[in-house]
C-alpha cells in the first residue's frame, strides 16, 4: 500500500511538472514579436506594422530595434524569437550555440562606390587614396575588399580604408565635399547623389562581387528564427514568412506608400528619401534553401579576412530553415 502511494505521488509529481512546463511553453507562445531594425534594413518589413500576421490564439505584433546590436543581444538573452539581422551577426549566433535559423535573405547587396575625384574613374584608380568604407568587419568592408584583392589591389598598403564616419555623416560628408570617395548603401548613396549632383558612381559592386567570385548578388539582411519555435509552430513561422513576403512586393510597388509609413512609424528616415530609394535598395525574399549559395559565398568572403566573425566555419544544414 505505501509503495503504492509513493508510485502515485511520484506519478502525480512528474504530471504536475509535466503540465506546468507545456502551460508555460503555451504561453510563453500566446505572443510573439517581430523584431525589425530602424534604418534601410527595416524598410521592406513597415507594412508589418501597419497588418502584422494574423495567426489564431497569438498576438503578433511588431518593434523596430535602433541598431543591429541590440537585436543580437535579444537573441543571446532568449527574448527574441523572430528579428532581421546581417548575415554575418546570424552565422555568428548560431556558431555560438543559439538556435537560430535563416528563414529567407531579405535584402541584398545596393552598395554604391561615388567619388567626387576626377582622378578616380575605375576602382584600379583607388591606389593611393582614401576611401571611407560604411561598416568595419561588416558585409560592406568585405565584399569591398575581395573586390580590390580581385583588381590587383592591397586593401591594407595600396590604399586607405577609412571607418571613422556613421552612415549619414558619410552620406554629408561626401555632399560638403570633406571627403571625395565613399563606399555606402541605400538609402545614403540617394541622400548623397540627390544632394551633389557631382558625385559619380566608379562602378557596379554588385557585378564587380560577381566578376570576383561571388555567386549572385550577396546578401545584406536576413531574417532570423527561434529552431525550437520553428520546429513546434512551423504554422507560426509558415504566416509571418508570408506577410513578411507580401511587405517586401508591396514596399517595392508602393514606394511612396512605404516611404510614408517609415517616417510615420519612426524608424529614422525621411519619406521622399526612402521613396526614392526603394528602387535602388535590392528589396528581396528568398527564402533560406534558395539563398544557401549566395549566403556561403558570402560567408566565404568573411572566412578570407575575419574567420571569427561567422564562428570560424561555414554554418551547417541547420542554420537553413525548411520551409
Amino acid at each position: 500500500m505505501i509503495k503504492s502511494m509513493k508510485r502515485y505521488f511520484l506519478s502525480l509529481n512528474f504530471l504536475i511538472i509535466l503540465f506546468g512546463g507545456m502551460t508555460g511553453f503555451l504561453q510563453a507562445q500566446s505572443s510573439v514579436t517581430i523584431y525589425s531594425i530602424k534604418g534601410p534594413s527595416g524598410v521592406g518589413m513597415i507594412r508589418l506594422f501597419e497588418q502584422p500576421p494574423q495567426v489564431p490564439g497569438i498576438a503578433i505584433k511588431v518593434e523596430a530595434l535602433a541598431q543591429a546590436d541590440l537585436m543580437a543581444a535579444r537573441f543571446i538573452a532568449g527574448d527574441a524569437k523572430v528579428g532581421i539581422l546581417p548575415a554575418n551577426a546570424a552565422a555568428k549566433l548560431a556558431a555560438s550555440g543559439k538556435p537560430l535559423q535563416v528563414a529567407a535573405v531579405l535584402g541584398t547587396g545596393m552598395l554604391s562606390l561615388l567619388t567626387s575625384d576626377p582622378g578616380v574613374q575605375r576602382i584600379e584608380d583607388l591606389k593611393g587614396k582614401q576611401v571611407e568604407v560604411a561598416g568595419q568587419g561588416a558585409t560592406p568592408d568585405y565584399v569591398f575588399r575581395r573586390i580590390l584583392r580581385f583588381k590587383g589591389l592591397n586593401p591594407d598598403k595600396d590604399l586607405r580604408l577609412s571607418y571613422a564616419l556613421a552612415y549619414p555623416e558619410i552620406a554629408q560628408s561626401l555632399i560638403a565635399g570633406r571627403i571625395s570617395t565613399a563606399l555606402l548603401p541605400e538609402p545614403f548613396a540617394t541622400m548623397a547623389r540627390s544632394g551633389k549632383a557631382s558625385l559619380r558612381l566608379v562602378s557596379d559592386i554588385q557585378a564587380e562581387w560577381v566578376k570576383a567570385g561571388g555567386k549572385g548578388n550577396y546578401p545584406m539582411t536576413v531574417l532570423v528564427v527561434d529552431a525550437n519555435l520553428a520546429a513546434s509552430r512551423p504554422e507560426l513561422i509558415k504566416a509571418i514568412l508570408e506577410a513578411v513576403k507580401t511587405s517586401i512586393a508591396w514596399v517595392i510597388a508602393h514606394p511612396g506608400e512605404a516611404g510614408d509609413l517609415v517616417e510615420k512609424h519612426q524608424l529614422g528616415l525621411r519619406a521622399p528619401v526612402v521613396k526614392a530609394a526603394i528602387p535602388r535598395s535590392n528589396y528581396v525574399f528568398i527564402p533560406a534553401r534558395e539563398a544557401r549559395p549566395a549566403l556561403e559565398s558570402l560567408f566565404t568572403a568573411f572566412l578570407e579576412f575575419s574567420p571569427v566573425s561567422i564562428g570560424g566555419a561555414l554554418p551547417g544544414n541547420n542554420f537553413y530553415l525548411e520551409q
